[in-house]
């Protein structure tokens, strides 16, 4: 069993795995392959959870975490003025440039891995969770609670699905270009209205 740890050194050492696990993947590894990468011993991750499955679970919490920050430091996500699909936009091109795109093909990975039944460990409070909050944004544009979350839903869906399509094809121009027939719906939707200027494509693959 872990010890009681420090909460800070615990966040400060899951931020290291993550960052390791963007770099070797979450498939197949092991925690002595993980603190080797680290440079430190598994007594390191031991002391703060019991085995992969635990680090696992604290993995995707703290996932949860950051890119929750991530949203509310988007610009305009709370804010009723502006359209939902400026602050969509201002999402792609964060998750797609350094240094948040090794992070963003982790979660992504993790997304597949848990879809193809291969994470030893349950998921869906780390999709839904995202949805939930997405819904809060729309809920201050206007929409009900569960036409919110629906909306969020098939938002997330779409934008997790595209950004896989850019990761894996590179086509910058095509996937830009359905982001912002993403927006435009959402804005309809919404009735923020206008479809701004799109810098969409600048986010391609690294």
């Amino acid at each position: 069993m872990p010890r009681t740890a420090d909460p800070e050194r615990r966040r400060e050492v899951l931020d290291a795995v993550i960052a390791e696990l963007a770099r070797i993947g979450a498939a197949d590894f092991s925690l002595r392959d993980l603190a080797r990468g680290l440079g430190r011993s598994t007594r390191v991750l031991t002391h703060h959870f019991s085995d992969k499955e635990a680090l696992l679970v604290a993995v995707l919490q703290r996932l949860d975490e950051v890119q929750h920050a991530a949203l509310r430091a988007t610009p305009g996500w709370d804010d009723p003025g502006v359209p939902v699909g400026t602050v969509v936009r201002d999402a792609w091109r964060r998750t797609l440039a350094e240094p948040e795109l090794a992070v963003t093909r982790l979660i992504r990975e993790i997304e597949g891995l848990a879809a193809a039944g291969r994470l030893p460990v349950e998921v869906p409070g780390f999709v839904r969770g995202r949805a939930e909050f997405v819904a809060s944004c729309l809920v201050l544009r206007g929409l009900s609670g569960p036409e919110a979350l629906r909306t969020a839903t098939l938002l997330n869906a779409a934008f997790s699905g595209l950004e896989t399509d850019l990761l894996t094809t590179g086509d910058g121009d095509r996937t830009g270009a359905a982001l912002e027939d993403l927006c435009a719906w959402l804005d309809a939707r919404t009735g923020s209205g206008g479809r701004g200027q799109s810098q969409a494509s600048s986010g391609r693959s690294r």
